[in-house]
């Protein structure tokens, strides 16, 4: 495993560009993958023939290609990160998920899926994106859950490598009962929401009936099956499995996804590249040593620039590595 944290200083100049390279940035067009009753759509920004090419999976829930999502996250995260990789020659594509948004079409149900189906998704995504672009093989980036779908999906020669931003470690199950408990303030759901986890956990459903009005978002009925389905899974062991270059970037103020997390996903693989990134939290923002409060209200800030330190990790293990 290599090691390395950048300074912020020293990242702003790393991804310095000229405002004449900025303004000749391409601009995104529509691309489309087969789903399984209707197309998926994803926006597509080409930095030319020949360029590297980088698919950006979302994270959890109803996230878009831009990264934002209906629960107040308007940080535009994903957009802002392909914008910047354009400005490095490198082309990408960022896109919905199967029943969400521009790929509502895919599934009459959202909520019907699997971490396989999410990776199946990808696959189609990377066979459209050679056809659209000619690369020889496609560079898969997931955020946060993203990176567990980047991780479950099968090695194939059309894979450059796998680069996994603010993704977790630890199995989901242990994750939502560390990030519960992260808050004191949620002490008056900790016995109800450990028992809901670990029956879900052994593959059981949970009556949501009496629980706790703030508890029944996150064990909906409809949810469940998604959930029994994401919690069998163990990211770090995916990780030490895979093959091909990989780089885990985690920011040291995500108030998500801990430096911790990232440490275990490159245990197991000694040729990983992981990158820790002061003041960087989950939305890739930088917000330096502040407050919990002032953290989470960045994630609304789409006008708040993208980490350079994020970008410069990115586009220079891309770079390194054709």
């Amino acid at each position: 495993m290599k090691n390395s944290r950048f300074s912020i200083v020293g990242a702003f100049v790393l991804a310095a560009m000229p405002v004449a390279a900025m303004a000749q940035q391409p601009s995104p067009t529509d691309l489309t993958a087969p789903g399984p009753a209707g197309a998926l759509h994803g926006s597509l920004i080409d930095a030319g023939k020949g360029r590297p090419v980088v698919l950006i999976v979302p994270g959890s829930g109803p996230t878009d290609r831009d990264g934002n999502n209906r629960y107040g996250v308007k940080a535009a995260p994903y957009r802002l990160l392909a914008e910047a990789l354009a400005a490095r020659a490198i082309s990408t594509v960022r896109i919905d998920k199967r029943g969400m948004f521009g790929s509502k079409a895919a599934i009459a149900d959202a909520n019907k899926v699997t971490i396989a189906d999410y990776a199946a998704d990808v696959t189609a995504w990377v066979k459209a994106t050679r056809a659209a672009t000619g690369a020889r093989c496609v560079w898969l980036l997931g955020h946060s859950e993203g990176g567990l779908v980047v991780l479950a999906t099968p090695d194939a020669p059309d894979i450059c490598g796998r680069i996994l931003v603010s993704a977790a470690g630890r199995s989901f199950g242990v994750l939502i009962k560390d990030q519960i408990h992260a808050n004191p303030a949620n002490a008056i759901i900790f016995d109800q929401a450990d028992a809901a986890l670990a029956k879900l956990a052994a593959g059981e459903h949970v009556d949501p009936a009496g629980m706790h009005p703030g508890l029944l978002g996150l064990f909906a009925p409809a949810v469940q099956d998604y959930l029994i389905d994401l919690m069998r899974y163990r990211p770090a062991e995916l990780a030490s499995k895979s093959k091909g270059p990989l780089l885990i970037v985690q920011g040291e103020n995500d108030i998500q996804i801990g430096v911790e997390d990232a440490r275990m996903l490159a245990a197991g693989r000694k040729d990983a590249k992981l990158v820790l990134l002061p003041g960087v939290n989950h939305v890739l923002k930088q917000v330096g040593d502040i407050d919990r409060a002032a953290n989470a209200a960045s994630y609304a800030n789409p006008d708040l620039p993208i980490d350079a330190g994020v970008v410069a990790a990115i586009a220079g293990f891309v770079l390194a590595t054709r």
